[in-house]
């Protein structure tokens, strides 16, 4: 059922009839709308839930800061010296920030055209301006993607393309196109055909020491490749994951950055999951090991393990690539089930971690009996039982249990002597989506298993 919603007018003539009528002071009537419109089942997320305030001056009505702010804004724009354009910019932006509630009303009240034009008016005043109209745009359209148009989409592709060598600028623009492409398949698409690609793979090699940019830029990247948009029946992510590799050089440029900073696992666990999103076909899997990428993550796995996103993204990356057979083999001559192995071992706590490292080497093992072999003897099968008690839902424990075992029949003995059979059913019993999978890790280690025979090929009458 759809929740009820009313407007912010509304909401306000609720308070002001409660302050006026009922003498109540404004936090009481703000409390007693509230109540009364959520025990009729209206939502109100994107309702301002404060008393209207007067300006300073009395010169207005009163009204929301943030309309304040707008309004501010909106005579600096149309005064034939505007001076205070940025300080009133950056007000705004403060507005917008408190509360998403506050970023709807000002869209409601036809905030983006007034910023789009802002950002053009600055943009021929200088950097210091178009960055704080930019700033203030970034805040308006934070969950509110469908506010940009043509002429916004085209203005950040040619802000990025015009100010490459600015950091803040580049920064400010790529975080600008993220929160335009989140949950937004067609201003993807749009920004894709605009040329915006090659912006974030530049701005990643051109400013490869600036943490800042290159984590924006890793994650924009990442955005493109979402399927997120439950409005498009059809989404671009495969296509755009293609075009970042083959005609921007993605995976060299993400592999090369991570050169640049040895000492900061933030940045090196946004470049490691956005390196995992790429890695959508075969060859670009094997790209990743041609170009060094394979040695950056063995090495990161064990000389930072003490960092525990850092590690959960390097697993990711893995698993990403072990999608190749070729590639399967060359993780296991570099050491990666006994890092992956250690790692589970040492953030046994974490559930992310040991769902990561146990699809890496679940992967590792499919259809490879001599990586099972290896898993084996690096203590791979005590780490997946340990990761079984300590988080008794893991379904990917099962399937890597299931894998070892499918081809080696002879690993079987030891898993269920240190009590395979018991955690799977604990497993099975702790999760509905275990109930498939631990049925075959258990008829795979030769257990008594009751499998339902759910057809058997025979007509019968259908009954209307």
């Amino acid at each position: 059922m759809a929740c009820k919603r009313i407007t912010q007018d509304t909401f306000d003539a609720a308070v002001r009839e409660n302050v006026e009528e009922f003498s109540m002071d404004p936090e009481e009537a703000v409390k007693e709308a509230v109540e009364q419109f959520e025990s009729q089942g209206v939502d109100l997320s994107t309702i301002i839930k404060t008393a209207l305030k007067t300006p300073a001056d009395g010169a207005m009505e009163p009204t929301h800061g943030v309309l304040q702010a707008l309004e501010a804004l909106q005579e600096s724009m149309t005064s034939s010296c505007p001076q205070d354009l940025g300080a009133r910019l950056a007000n705004f932006r403060q507005q917008c920030l408190q509360h998403k509630a506050c970023r709807f009303l000002a869209a409601q009240k036809g905030a983006y055209p007034v910023l789009l034009a802002a950002c053009k008016l600055a943009s021929a005043r200088g950097p210091d301006l178009l960055l704080q109209a930019l700033h203030a745009l970034v805040a308006l359209i934070e969950g509110q993607p469908d506010l940009l148009d043509a002429q916004g989409l085209q203005l950040l592709v040619a802000t990025l393309a015009g100010n490459a060598d600015s950091t803040d600028l580049t920064c400010t623009g790529i975080r600008c196109v993220r929160l335009a492409c989140l949950k937004h398949e067609e201003n993807r698409k749009d920004l894709v055909k605009a040329g915006v690609l090659p912006l974030l793979t530049g701005a990643i090699a051109r400013h490869a020491r600036h943490a800042d940019v290159v984590r924006e830029a890793c994650w924009a990247l990442r955005v493109m490749t979402f399927d997120d948009d439950v409005r498009a029946l059809f989404g671009q992510a495969h296509d755009h994951a293609k075009k970042i590799v083959q005609e921007n050089r993605g995976l060299k440029v993400l592999i090369e950055a991570t050169k640049a900073f040895p000492d900061n696992p933030g940045v090196l666990s946004e470049l490691c999951s956005t390196l995992s999103r790429l890695a959508v076909r075969n060859e670009f899997c094997q790209e990743v090991v041609d170009l060094g990428g394979l040695d950056v993550l063995v090495t990161l796995l064990a000389s930072c393990s003490d960092h525990q996103d850092l590690v959960k993204q390097v697993l990711s990356a893995l698993r990403a690539i072990a999608g190749n057979d070729d590639v399967k083999d060359a993780i296991v001559r570099a050491g990666g089930p006994e890092c992956i192995v250690a790692a589970m071992t040492q953030h046994l706590a974490s559930p992310q971690v040991c769902e990561q490292s146990c699809a890496a080497l679940c992967v590792l093992a499919l259809r490879k009996p001599e990586n099972s072999q290896a898993i084996m003897e690096h203590g791979g099968a005590l780490a997946v039982l340990q990761a079984m008690q300590a988080h008794p839902q893991e379904k990917q424990a099962c399937m890597l249990i299931r894998n070892l075992v499918s081809r080696s029949p002879a690993f079987s003995k030891p898993l269920l002597e240190q009590g395979a059979e018991a955690l799977i059913a604990q497993a099975r019993a702790a999760h509905p989506d275990c109930e498939d999978v631990a049925k075959a890790a258990l008829r795979d280690l030769g257990c008594r298993v009751e499998l339902q025979e759910l057809w058997t090929g025979q007509k019968g009458s259908l009954v209307l």
